[in-house]
């Protein structure tokens, strides 16, 4: 009887030990912390999205400022044409000038290309893929290729930069182009943008995947077509 009545006693204390470590909540309480839980998620969601929207208006700016270096390139390169085949003459700061303005051209846009989703795709599974395999794939895409690859190219061209920033170089051709270590920076800010637009596509694939790409504006969710298409 004395180790019956012991046992009980040995319940009731582990009993009331658990209930202090582990309270029991009312049906309230519960939904009130899982109400804290879906708001803390849905902004974090929320800040995703914002980020997106930051870089994806950054690269839009600088895009569409500097692809009107596109017209400066024609009338240069048209200038020195000119000049050449009609005036049997040349200006050597010409012919860096414009080859320069390109070069900074196609680096400075190519991430607004990446948001425009511009460049050159060949495949043969991408294209009929439904938006959540699309999604799964380019968040591989920017984080085993694209992000490495732009790590890479700021290592490596850091150095360079900085060394050409150093002693202010200028073109190679004598009477050519000063400033060449201006030119040789848009390495690093193609790395920069690429990498952020990058970043932007990884989370808005996050979003698509959590089923949260409504948050993002019709603009920068996947094409119309893509939209067509079952999940």
């Amino acid at each position: 009887m004395h180790a019956i009545t012991g046992k009980l006693a040995l319940v009731r204390h582990t009993s009331a030990l658990t209930r202090s470590l582990y309270p029991v909540q009312s049906p309230e309480t519960q939904l009130t912390e899982i109400s804290e839980l879906n708001i803390t998620g849905d902004r974090r969601l929320q800040v995703l999205a914002f980020i997106i929207r930051a870089i994806s208006a950054l690269n839009r700016v600088i895009g569409e400022v500097l692809c009107w270096l596109a017209l400066a390139c024609v009338l240069l390169c048209f200038t020195v044409v000119v000049q050449r085949y009609f005036f049997n003459t040349s200006t050597l700061w010409l012919q860096d000038l414009y080859v320069w303005v390109s070069g900074a051209m196609f680096t400075g846009v190519a991430g607004f290309a990446l948001l425009r989703d511009d460049h050159v795709r060949v495949d043969i599974f991408y294209r009929p893929a439904s938006i959540r395999r699309k999604a799964i794939a380019d968040l591989f895409g920017v984080l085993v290729f694209l992000l490495p690859f732009m790590f890479i190219v700021i290592y490596y061209g850091l150095p360079a930069v900085r060394r050409s920033w150093s002693y202010f170089e200028a073109s190679g051709n004598v009477g050519g182009m000063p400033g060449l270590y201006i030119l040789k920076s848009f390495i690093l800010v193609f790395a920069v943008l690429v990498g952020l637009q990058g970043l932007a596509m990884a989370l808005r694939s996050i979003l698509v995947l959590t089923n949260n790409e409504h948050l993002l504006p019709t603009n920068l969710r996947y094409g119309a077509n893509d939209a067509k298409e079952a999940h």
